[in-house]
């Protein structure tokens, strides 16, 4: 039987994951200028991306008997491209937390389906991560990028 702390955590990754779906296609459409034209498909396959992790959550959920949420976290879309991948990047080091702990307690109740699934989103979500990180690289200031130095 499936503990209730695995269900609420399952919900929230639901809750967490509609939110950067609806933000991530809202940053899609209203970024803007010469980044924004590098950035559009990036904002928009990511949204895609985490769309198909709530339906794979609330599949999962309702096969365990839980009722998954229909209402996300809070949405931030941002004004500055900047001011979204900063955010972007703190959700998905958020959802990361989330389904390390998620994958704790599937585990230890042995429900290896629900952590593999949890494992193969937690996967996306660290590549994720690594595309917003890229891609702050350099926009702001001191130029951050290992190994190279400013002259």
């Amino acid at each position: 039987m499936t503990s209730q702390k695995l269900l609420e955590l399952l919900n929230k990754a639901i809750a967490a994951e509609l939110q950067v779906s609806i933000q991530y296609m809202w940053q899609h459409v209203q970024v803007t200028g010469l980044d924004g034209v590098t950035t559009t498909k990036i904002f928009k396959d990511t949204a895609i991306a985490e769309m198909k992790h709530a339906e794979k959550l609330a599949d999962r959920l309702d096969y365990l008997d839980g009722v998954p949420t229909t209402k996300p976290d809070p949405i931030f879309v941002g004004g500055s491209l900047i001011e979204m991948l900063k955010q972007d990047e703190q959700n998905e080091e958020e959802a990361i937390e989330l389904y390390k702990k998620a994958i704790q307690v599937a585990a230890k109740e042995g429900d290896y389906t629900t952590q593999r699934m949890l494992e193969d989103i937690l996967a996306e979500e660290e590549d994720h991560i690594n595309v917003f990180g890229k891609l702050l690289v350099g926009m702001t200031e001191p130029f951050t990028q290992p190994g190279i130095s400013k002259m």
